[in-house]
């Protein structure tokens, strides 16, 4: 009975978050092989791009990283709250920032099944220029930022739209 009231939607929807976990899931694995493979965690390095693998105790970009058990699980707490915030306005959308969403709930959950399995989200993908280098990032990160900003940019037109459209 339950089966006869999925649709054609949710399946999509279903669909696009699975590609991104394997995704996500392919990448982490295959870098965690070669780190120990190798012995090593620097993989590739270049002139604007290394591959190193850094484990990631913290939220976004190693923010708020500590050796604190209770301090981790609060915040392991506070992501589960803000993925689930997500998935209803996900659910509730209706328009082309549905997509959006998706990303954002679809990274997030790749993120989240790591700090559950590992305790820490495997990141390796190190863009530079020079001495400054950018956070260390990985496939789900990806797909969270690409999400958050095309919602900002989504918002910001067609905000933009609705207030031309009351004058």
């Amino acid at each position: 009975m339950i089966f006869k009231n999925l649709t054609k939607k949710f399946y999509k929807n279903f669909f696009f978050i699975f590609i991104i976990f394997l995704l996500d899931r392919i990448s982490k694995l295959y870098i965690i092989y070669l780190s120990n493979k190798f012995n090593t965690s620097e993989l590739y390095n270049s002139k604007f791009l290394n591959i190193s693998l850094t484990w990631n105790e913290g939220i976004a970009f190693g923010l708020l990283s500590f050796n604190r058990n209770d301090l981790y699980n609060y915040v392991t707490l506070i992501i589960l709250a803000v993925i689930f915030v997500v998935f209803v306005i996900m659910i509730k959308s209706n328009s082309f920032k549905r997509i959006f969403l998706l990303m954002i709930f679809a990274g997030a959950i790749c993120n989240f099944y790591d700090r559950i399995f590992y305790k820490a989200v495997p990141d390796f993908i190190d863009f530079h220029v020079g001495e400054f280098h950018w956070f260390t990032f990985n496939v789900a990160d990806i797909f969270i930022s690409v999400g958050v900003i095309c919602m900002i940019l989504f918002e910001l037109i067609y905000n933009k739209q609705s207030d031309n459209e009351k004058f």
